[in-house]
């Protein structure tokens, strides 16, 4: 191997996922075939367009992949069409609203600072440039989410979408409810699952298909993929706001979505990424898979009850799905503090904004915690318990030598892959 710097360095890399714990919500360990088929000889195609409608030659294997991937994806979410080609979460939201808003065009979406998203209609982000975005969030009470305002608001206002899904939101969403809010006002509804995906297709958490005119997902996070984006719905449909052709002809909703992901915002698709989300479909679709996911739920209720044993604040006061936002103004230490800190000890979490936060956001008051990473490693609910003892260590005692001393020979009985 000629670059021994550069593959040092992801040794390197290996190592500090192998020795430490992962608790980061958005990230995963992919099975060994998901990999091999991302580092797949399948990197060097070109393939613009659809299968079976390419702007390349030569695409005859590819399009079988793409429509082997494609299918699986169907059957996952029980979806009727599907879009694999985006690179990112990101990328599908923004396909999404290229596709069935304008510029200008009012959306309403889950405030960043409550655990929504960037694409959600921050005004950091494309979502709050191009668009007029408003906002709801939780309650300051329970820490749940605000349907009053959030019907207010839309009602006011009256937004073409409303966008609904989180990045640090730890309930199910009543996906039901907003479908009837946005009917009033013919709005076109959107949620984003990107975190718990891997839960909603197999049926632990509500299903957004059902209510929603589109569904989009990352398929790296508790689908335990590539890093990339899909696009799904379970009834293609005409498009609401009667966009039109040149020749005057209303345009189902599927067409309008697939030209928003390319030519609309993406040049040629990544084939051997497309290869491995078919794998990670399939993976998806054993019975191996659902007793993973049921124990990502098991984990997180667990390691949720022993925080609050030890008197951490968990915002809505505990969690439905695979991750927990903590608030730790009670413990005098900012979210910042506590990412460092336990960095030194090989736990790595992501500081995080809570609602009502007195903290800016590269400070913050609070810390994302997910347990997606370390059930894919085998752990269980006993784990947990014995994580949120590393942490407190780290946080409280501030032993982080200590801390890292036995993380790391914890570590070693949980293998990142199993024969």
């Amino acid at each position: 191997m000629e670059d021994k710097k550069l593959f040092n360095l992801i040794n390197l890399e290996k190592k500090r996922q192998t020795e430490g714990i992962e608790l980061i919500a958005s990230e995963n360990y992919a099975s060994e075939e998901v990999m091999a088929a991302s580092g797949s000889i399948l990197t060097n195609k070109y393939a613009e367009g659809l299968p079976g409608k390419r702007y390349y030659g030569g695409c005859v294997v590819v399009d079988e992949i793409e429509d082997l991937c494609r299918e699986r994806l169907k059957n996952l979410f029980d979806a009727s069409w599907v879009n694999v080609q985006p690179h990112s979460g990101a990328q599908a939201n923004a396909a999404v609203m290229l596709a069935l808003l304008n510029p200008g065009d009012k959306i309403l979406g889950f405030d960043l600072a409550h655990g929504g998203h960037l694409t959600h209609g921050s005004t950091v982000n494309f979502s709050g440039k191009i668009y007029k975005s408003f906002f709801y969030g939780v309650n300051k009470e329970d820490g749940l989410i605000d349907y009053n305002t959030l019907e207010e608001t839309a009602l006011k206002e009256k937004p073409k979408m409303i966008i609904c899904g989180a990045s640090s939101y730890s309930r199910d969403w009543d996906y039901k409810r907003i479908r009837e809010v946005a009917d009033k006002i013919n709005a076109f509804l959107l949620a984003d699952i990107a975190h718990p995906s891997g839960l909603i297709s197999r049926g632990l958490l509500n299903d957004p298909l059902k209510h929603c005119h589109v569904v989009t997902s990352t398929t790296h996070k508790t689908l335990r993929g590539p890093r990339g984006g899909i696009i799904m719905m379970r009834e293609d449909f005409d498009n609401p706001f009667g966009f039109k052709t040149p020749k005057g002809v209303i345009k189902k909703v599927s067409t309008l979505l697939d030209s928003g992901v390319f030519p609309g915002t993406q040049g040629g698709p990544l084939e051997h990424i497309i290869a491995a989300k078919a794998v990670a479909f399939k993976e998806a679709l054993s019975e191996d898979y659902l007793n993973y996911v049921i124990q990502v739920k098991k984990n997180a209720s667990a390691m949720a009850k022993e925080f609050i044993i030890r008197d951490y604040q968990i915002i809505s006061g505990g969690t439905d799905n695979h991750l927990m936002l903590i608030d730790l103004r009670n413990k005098e230490i900012t979210g910042k503090e506590a990412e460092e800190n336990l960095g030194k000890a090989d736990i790595t979490i992501n500081k995080n904004m809570v609602p009502f936060d007195t903290q800016s956001p590269f400070v913050t008051s609070g810390m994302r915690i997910g347990t997606a990473a370390v059930t894919s490693r085998g752990m269980n609910e006993v784990d947990m318990v014995k994580i949120v003892d590393f942490i407190d260590k780290a946080l409280i005692n501030k032993d982080f030598l200590g801390v890292k001393k036995e993380v790391n020979g914890w570590a070693e009985k949980f293998p990142l892959h199993k024969k």
